[in-house]
């Protein structure tokens, strides 16, 4: 059940994460709009544990920002079909509300459609109407971990143009793997042998180490479900020492992928040497020399050199080879084969030379050819 304090106020981590989803559900249906057209087909927003229409601050929530960019937007606007579920009716009420006081709702042709159920079959068979086909995005935030399941996510990401994007509770979490009373949530979240294997590992190890295994497994049963491409972003508490929750994102394409990456590399509160942390922490670094000592545009220049030895590839090849499973965004890497270049450690065609200058810095772009020594 949700927790309805969660919705006393926007928080700004509850800002941040509407930010995301919104951003990537702009970029997502600019991208999918194109094909679904040529098959005379609609595209789907589906949010299963909705919340209010607005947080008690009076700043909206996700629904409400969808739904005011699909207005906006003379594609969306025909094309958009969107599900909202909650199964606080207090929630769905002022969903229901908030949406129907949104100016010019009716443009959009299909009206909003809200439910009050638990998530369970009634509202997967009114996926299955929708989705039959349909390219969809879906969110799926729980306050706990009730209703996600591995079985939900392999289901709604399994044709062509879905996504998912979902709220990972890692405190709840953390604790559940050793609770027995949520023995069955915890298995059906990991998949009972994946389970059964971290209660074992995460016995005798440290917070740290807890956080670390518990996010590489729920990532790794994501891949065996289908979802190649996934994606964690961390949120810290207020003092910035503990993660509260995780928003990952499951992909089977990886231009969404890179369309997401690109979204948490904005939206996270420090970037090392450009290199952004996907990590939201409302506090400061608390030594910040330390901090600054740590370059992990050092270390991609090395993994360049040692991956791609005695090889000719545009910057794009470069990127798109290297990376999956890696916090580096594409303005990393044309930073680190730049400084390669300037080091003669590559040979880059066009040089810098002969290339154009923006904001006083010589460009990298995506088809320059670069060519590394060998070993």
């Amino acid at each position: 059940m949700a927790d309805s304090s969660f919705f006393d106020e926007s928080r700004d981590n509850s800002l941040v994460k509407s930010e995301i989803v919104a951003k990537y559900f702009w970029a997502w249906a600019k991208v999918i709009i194109p094909t679904a057209k040529k098959w005379n087909n609609n595209i789907a927003y589906i949010d299963l544990f909705s919340g209010p229409g607005r947080y008690q601050d009076g700043s909206k929530s996700t629904p409400l920002l969808i739904l005011e960019r699909a207005i906006a937007d003379p594609d969306m606007s025909q094309m958009l079909v969107t599900l909202f579920n909650d199964k606080d009716s207090n929630n769905t009420q002022s969903l229901q509300q908030a949406i129907e006081s949104i100016p010019d709702i009716s443009r959009l042709s299909s009206k909003p459609r809200v439910f009050n159920k638990e998530v369970g079959e009634e509202i997967i068979q009114a996926i299955k109407q929708i989705n039959k086909n349909v390219p969809t995005l879906f969110f799926i935030d729980p306050w706990g971990y009730k209703g996600l399941s591995l079985r939900l996510i392999g289901a709604v990401i399994k044709d062509w143009g879905c996504d998912c994007i979902f709220f990972f509770n890692y405190n709840r979490i953390n604790m559940g793997l050793q609770n027995t009373a949520v023995k069955n949530h915890m298995d059906s979240l990991f998949g009972k042998e994946r389970a059964e294997n971290l209660r074992e590992q995460l016995a005798s190890k440290q917070p740290d180490e807890r956080e670390l295994i518990i996010v590489e497994a729920i990532c790794q049963a994501l891949k065996e479900i289908g979802g190649e491409f996934v994606l964690p972003f961390c949120f810290k508490n207020e003092s910035g020492n503990r993660t509260t929750h995780h928003l990952i994102f499951v992909s089977k394409n990886v231009r969404g992928y890179s369309i997401m990456k690109e979204i948490m590399a904005g939206e996270s509160s420090t970037a090392k040497q450009g290199v952004p942390s996907f990590e939201y922490n409302p506090a400061p670094p608390k030594y910040p020399l330390l901090y600054e000592l740590y370059r992990p545009l050092d270390e991609l220049e090395s993994l360049l050199l040692d991956e791609f030895a005695g090889k000719t590839l545009t910057m794009e090849e470069i990127y798109n080879q290297h990376h999956v499973g890696k916090r580096y965004i594409s303005k990393n890497y044309k930073a680190a084969l730049r400084k390669l270049e300037q080091q003669g450690k590559i040979i880059a065609d066009p040089p810098a030379s002969k290339r154009r200058k923006h904001q006083g810095e010589i460009t990298f772009g995506d088809k320059v050819k670069v060519t590394f020594s060998q070993k």
